[in-house]
This record gives C-alpha cells, structure tokens and sequence, in this order.
C-alpha cells in the first residue's frame, strides 16, 4: 500500500487498478472512471500489462480492471504487477477494491445466471467462496477498500466519482441542427422543432447566409415568438443538466430542426451553446445540413 504521508508527484499520470471479487461492482467502477475521462482497459493479461505501461506514453489517466477471470490470473502475480506500478515514479497508482458481503455477492452473481469463472460446472457459491479467499492477499493491499453490500449502482457511481473527480463528473452536452427533409438525426435526446419561426430564407439577402451569421439571427429573433421560445428551452436545459449528473448520465444530445437545416435551427443551436458555454458547460456543437462548408 501507498506510504500516505509520502506526497505524490503532481506531474504522476494517475493509474487506477480495480479489482475484487464478481458482483462487487467494479464493472461499473470501470465505466464511471471512463467517463471521468480515464483510459480504461479490462481484462489485460497481466503478463501484457508491463509492456503496455512501458510502450504508451501515458498522457491521459488510466484505469485497470484486473480479476480473477484473467487468464493468467495469480495473486502472487497481481502483487508483482502492483509493486512494479508502485515504483514508477512517473504513475500515481490507486489499488481499488470493490467488495461485498458473501451472501450479497451470492445474490448478485445468482441474478446475473451466468457461471462462476471459479466454479464453472458447480454451484456459484463454491465460485464466490473461493474468490473470496483467492482475492485476500489483493484486498489486504488495497489502497481504497469499497464496501458495496449496501449501495445501489448510482450509490456507488457518485461515490467512484466523489473520489476521483472531487469537482463532479462533467456531462458532456452535444447540440445539433438539421432539416427534416433528411429526417431526425439518430440518437438524439431532446428534439426541437423550430419550423414555427420566421424563416431567412424568404428574404434574398439572407438566402445564401446561415445561423451562424450575426444577420439571419438578428432575423430570427426579432419574431415575437424566439424569445419565449429560447428562454423556455434554456430554462428547462438547465433545469435537467444537473438531474442527468445525478442519474450518472455523462452525455446529453439536442438537436433543433427546421425546414433547410440552415437558418433556424443553426440560429438556436448557436445561441444555446453560447449561453451554455457562459454557464461553465462543456458543449460541442454539429450543423449536419452544413457539414463540409466555412467555419467561422
């Protein structure tokens, strides 16, 4: 185990290696610290494992979820691997173990109804005792030991991610703009229509412009209608963001849709990424029907 009252590099790439026995959680302990921006691989061959850390440059946070599915699985190996980390003056490694109660890990593995990789022709709880016991010697050389016997899996999200990210996971936000002659784009959370809006491209001097000029959203918004429309769009925005981080959403899709794909929903798509980005938010943002032109 890290010495605690040894500081840390601050220039250390942070390396979390999880493990623990199946049904403790770290599946989803994986996939919370991915989202929190780490790299994360599952399952390595643990004999694999010194020439990945020696041949990637590590400039990105990893997480490593190791286990007794393995193949080449053995606590003594394990250990080897975690002081070879430890010694790396250039990583900041975190043993994570995930745990359970017996009669927990029971039941969870039993749901799942798949084999025991410990007792693959006997019942599971032969598997989960003696991954128990297999697992001891990793757990006594944990540096942060979660129970999850009494979480539930957004219980045990907000907890990975109180630890790692101390600021809070952030939700990435994606925006869009299309026309429906094309159809609405695929995996989109939020859709609006914007259609009900006066549209640029009746007016001559505008026709060939798009949203992204200062003119056709000048147009747009002196309807009397853009206004309450927008406000109740961010409003309601930036009443849901903070829900979607608690439910352990990491990204959110909204796209805006009008006729050509070029004027109105362009318009709204840019002035909500503003207001967004202004909030602190991270926002990206895709006009699909202007895909290929300038960028301004």
């Amino acid at each position: 185990m890290r010495d605690p009252d040894i500081a840390c590099d601050p220039t250390a790439v942070p390396i979390v290696l999880v493990t623990g026995p199946s049904g403790a959680g770290r599946t989803t302990a994986i996939n919370v610290l991915e989202d929190l921006g780490f790299e994360a691989i599952d399952n390595l061959p643990l004999r694999l494992l010194p020439g990945l850390v020696e041949a990637n440059s590590l400039t990105r946070p990893m997480a490593l979820g190791l286990d007794s599915r393995n193949r080449d699985f053995s606590p003594a190996a394990l250990l080897d691997v975690i002081d070879m980390l430890s010694a790396r003056q250039d990583l900041d490694l975190t043993v994570l173990y995930l745990d359970a109660d017996r009669d927990v890990l029971l039941r969870r593995y039993s749901e799942t109804r798949r084999r025991h990789p410990l007792a693959p022709a006997e019942d599971p709880e032969v598997g989960v005792l003696r991954e128990i016991d297999l697992m001891l010697p990793i757990r006594d050389r944990a540096d942060l030991l979660l129970d999850t016997s009494e979480m539930n899996i957004h219980q045990l999200k907000a907890d990975i991610e109180r630890r790692f990210a101390p600021g809070g996971r952030s939700l990435a936000v994606s925006l869009q703009s299309f026309s429906y002659k094309r159809g609405v784009p695929r995996s989109i959370d939020m859709v609006f229509d914007c259609r009900f809006l006066r549209n640029p491209y009746w007016e001559q001097s505008l026709r060939t412009l798009d949203g992204r000029d200062a003119a056709v959203q000048s147009y747009v918004r002196e309807d009397s209608r853009y206004q309450p429309f927008f406000d109740r769009v961010l409003d309601l925005i930036r009443l849901l963001l903070p829900a979607y981080r608690e439910e352990g959403k990491s990204h959110l899709s909204i796209a805006f849709g009008c006729t050509g794909g070029q004027h109105r929903s362009v318009t709204l798509a840019e002035t909500l990424a503003k207001d967004l980005a202004e909030d602190g938010q991270q926002v990206s943002i895709r006009h699909r029907e202007l895909h290929g032109q300038r960028q301004k």
